[in-house]
């Protein structure tokens, strides 16, 4: 949601496509981009049915543009993918799917996630993890939860990179890792620009990147 993760799908997604199709390529694209200070407050306050709706509006808003599918550029905001999708006649790649096929082909089974404490605490990320998947998921403790939560909505939503928040989130993956996961998914779009694979003992899934090279897989072969 934050302009910072927008920024990384943006760069990501032309990117791709000039890998694939060369020369002078870019992507044809629509972005609708939020203010975030709005979307954070109805997240913090709980007010999900406004949040659904400012997220039916956008969709709706680049299906009318002529996109032929969509993507929420957020992790946390897939809390109402299935009304986001029921709402519009395009299909709306989810960020979860993208990922979970991404660590099957890995091979992995048990999985960490870090995300927003609404991504790491509710069912709508990990149950679908879990049940379409068929992956086992672990979450910090609640303690570590919130560090994980308060350092995106604090720091990096707003481009602060903190190398003492670097060293809490790599002390919070290394007690996953020490509970048997074999990987972590960076599930929220800002943690990328904190952690990088080279930073862990296990493979890092960067939820951005993997979201954004399956939309441009989507539409190059669709």
């Amino acid at each position: 949601m934050s302009w910072e993760s927008s920024l990384e799908y943006y760069r990501i997604v032309n990117e791709s496509v000039k890998e694939h199709l060369g020369g002078l390529h870019s992507a044809k694209c629509l972005m609708h981009s939020v203010d975030f200070a709005e979307i954070e407050v109805l997240q913090r306050e709980g007010r999900w049915a406004e949040a659904t709706q400012a997220m039916i509006d956008a969709a709706r808003h680049v299906e009318a543009g002529g996109a032929d599918f969509v993507i929420i550029c957020t992790n946390t905001m897939h809390k109402m993918a299935t009304e986001v999708q029921k709402s519009i006649g395009i299909p709306l790649l989810h960020i979860a799917d993208a990922t979970g096929e991404v660590v099957k082909a890995r091979e992995l089974h048990k999985i960490g996630l870090l995300g927003t404490k609404f991504t790491m605490e509710e069912d709508f990320y990990r149950g679908r993890l879990v049940e379409k998947h068929g992956l086992e998921v672990i979450i910090p403790e609640a303690a570590d939860r919130a560090i994980v939560h308060q350092v995106i909505y604090g720091e990096l939503v707003l481009g602060k990179i903190n190398l003492a928040s670097k060293a809490d989130y790599l002390r919070i993956i290394e007690n996953l890792v020490r509970q048997g996961a074999e990987g972590i998914i960076l599930g929220c779009t800002e943690i990328g620009l904190l952690v990088k694979d080279t930073d862990s003992r296990v493979p890092l899934f960067d939820t951005t990147r993997i979201h954004a090279l399956a939309a441009v897989k989507y539409a190059l072969t669709e």
